[in-house]
């Protein structure tokens, strides 16, 4: 009889045993947790208050979006000079050999008029990809989100604009934000999250004076 015969008791015996449990990190909070000793009439005031906490933070990296526009899909077409020659010693010649076409400023940024809309950006998360406070980001609801797109998402009621990303481990939906200072941190969605994407960001416009 071969001596490789496993033992009823290493398959059925409890115990800890290598990558067992739940993976560090992957809980509600998204972090490592300890276990404390609290007095049972308190335990509703810490769940409330780790909620509290946890929808605060939540908010400090959304930047999230409140202002939405529609289009005017009434406009009448407009037409203006786009010019070839190089502007950085003044301004173009206005002459028409100088015009390289016409360029209709709506056509340019929306390509499903009936699914377009624009939202007004309100923080500083997404400075890296050129999206500052105030400027107007174009939202298509027709096209799918892939990882590196910018979206449009909402997250617990709340909406915001951050790049689609995916958890190399768990594969879960992330929200990163395009700022270098590390002031932002990514959003991690867990299964107990409100989350859907609206739509995909395909450009942004802005003014500089009035």
């Amino acid at each position: 009889m071969s001596n490789n015969k496993l033992n009823i008791l290493d398959i059925t015996h409890g115990g800890n045993r290598p990558n067992s449990g739940r993976k560090e990190g992957s809980g509600k909070f998204g972090e490592p947790t300890s276990v404390v000793r609290i007095p049972t009439s308190q335990e509703p005031v810490i769940k409330d208050f780790l909620v509290a906490y946890q929808h605060k933070k939540l908010l400090s990296n959304l930047d999230a979006i409140s202002e939405f526009e529609l289009p005017n899909l009434n406009a009448l077409p407009i037409s203006l000079p786009l010019y070839s020659s190089k502007v950085s010693a003044g301004f173009p010649s206005p002459a028409e050999d100088h015009v390289e076409a016409r360029l209709d400023p709506n056509e340019f940024l929306i390509d499903q008029k009936d699914a377009t809309f624009f939202v007004t950006i309100q923080g500083y998360s997404m400075i890296d990809v050129g999206l500052l406070p105030g400027d107007k980001a174009v939202i298509d609801r027709s096209k799918n989100a892939s990882v590196g797109d910018i979206v449009l998402a909402i997250v617990n009621g709340e909406f915001t604009i951050k790049i689609l990303g995916r958890h190399s481990r768990t594969k879960a939906p992330r929200l990163l934000p395009a700022n270098s200072t590390g002031t932002y941190s990514p959003i991690e969605i867990t299964e107990e999250m409100q989350f859907e994407i609206w739509g995909v960001c395909t450009g942004s416009f802005r003014r500089f004076n009035k």
